[in-house]
């Protein structure tokens, strides 16, 4: 009986820990994702989610539909005229319960900046939604993971 306890123990254990670690794999969007464009359904670009100070921002690192020494001509700022390499497109995103929220995100094509939130569809699919004002007003992205 006190060995069929410590398998049972044990068993549980393994599993606890196991799932703690699916867990934490989403516990962050941090990593590569391809995006994808809303009219073509072709891949649009790479952008890179990291963290920093507690938030996380994201980078363009790869062009895919257009040459790599592309500039933003439609971006507000001191983004104009950019490279869209490198540019930071998604900012400020912060924790909130299984989510990101709180974030800002920039359309190059548009040159307009709107309120963000983010989660997982899945492991290897980021949901990205860029809002003006209420999530309501707004669109959604799917975004996939580049392994």
């Amino acid at each position: 009986m006190q060995l069929l306890m410590k398998k049972i123990l044990l068993s549980s254990f393994v599993w606890a820990f196991w799932c703690a670690t699916l867990t934490t794999a989403q516990d962050s969007p941090v990593g590569v994702w391809k995006t994808i464009d809303d009219k073509t359904g072709e891949p649009k670009a790479w952008i890179e989610i990291y963290e920093q100070e507690g938030k996380y921002y994201g980078k363009i690192v790869k062009l895919l539909q257009k040459p790599p020494d592309t500039v933003c001509d439609k971006c507000p700022g001191d983004k104009k005229g950019k490279p869209l390499i490198g540019m930071i497109v998604l900012w400020d995103l912060q924790p909130y319960k299984y989510y990101w929220s709180y974030g800002k995100i920039l359309d190059p094509n548009n040159g307009k900046i709107y309120k963000c939130s983010v989660w997982f569809e899945d492991s290897d699919k980021l949901k990205v939604r860029g809002y003006i004002g209420v999530s309501a007003i707004g669109r959604t992205q799917t975004w996939h993971r580049v392994k």
